[in-house]
């Protein structure tokens, strides 16, 4: 395979990858990620807050039954 003059270097191949190929690299495949990240951050918070809601309702009306089903009946009398 021949190689085109005005073409770099790839790195690994034609030449040792240094720590910029790698930071450049990072850098690159953080920047097509970062949208689709905000949208599943935000997608996510909003599923905790409606699991938390969930949680909550769930341990009220649970609480509220056992307190019902454990109620003491008093009796009060008159002397």
């Amino acid at each position: 395979m021949i190689a085109d003059s005005g073409a770099q270097a790839r790195p690994g191949v034609d030449r040792p990858i240094t720590r910029a190929d790698l930071e450049a690299k990072f850098e690159e495949l953080r920047g097509t990620a970062a949208p689709g990240a905000q949208k599943a951050r935000g997608a996510g918070l909003a599923a905790l807050l409606v699991g938390g809601v969930l949680l909550l309702a769930a341990a009220y009306v649970i609480g509220r039954r056992k307190g019902r089903q454990r109620r003491t009946i008093v009796e009060v009398r008159r002397v």
